[in-house]
């Protein structure tokens, strides 16, 4: 195709054509994520690490957020559903056209929690919506003395 420039009919020996005459350049494909796990497993500050936010004011999700997280050859629209009791049985009405799944878990966390985000997580894997989809599951708060491996988790 044709193109003309004001740059590259004053410098006809250094063409920028590639540079001014290309148009945008193409959409990254989007997928739509799913971020689920108990209060205080590290589900916000993930996000915002991964948004390049800063650290300080992170704020425990109550209900929902949605964060586009920018990668080089996609953008994951993550939403991040609350991990409190009285939020978790409202999860599923958030499932639908979900294309992934990450799963947080506090691997220092004490037994009975522990016991509880294993038993969240059965359920999000056994659910019609979110059965056939990949799952990251992240053991967060490896940092932490009392943190189990992921061989224990």
């Amino acid at each position: 195709s044709f193109c003309v420039c004001f740059v590259c009919l004053a410098l006809p020996w250094q063409c920028f054509r590639a540079l001014c005459c290309k148009g945008p350049p193409p959409p990254r494909p989007e997928y739509d994520l799913v971020c689920i796990g108990l209060s205080g497993s590290g589900k916000t500050s993930l996000l915002s690490q991964l948004c390049s936010e800063s650290p300080e004011n992170i704020v425990s999700t109550t209900g929902f957020s949605i964060k586009a997280v920018p990668f080089q050859n996609a953008i994951l629209n993550v939403k991040e559903l609350g991990g409190a009791d009285n939020i978790r049985k409202y999860w599923s009405r958030y499932y639908q056209g979900s294309q992934g799944v990450i799963f947080v878990l506090d691997s220092a966390s004490s037994e009975d929690d522990l016991e509880t985000a294993r038993n969240e997580l059965h359920s999000a894997l056994q659910h019609p919506q979110l059965c056939t989809l990949p799952f990251l599951i992240l053991a967060n708060h490896q940092d932490k003395p009392a943190a189990r491996s992921v061989q224990e988790v």
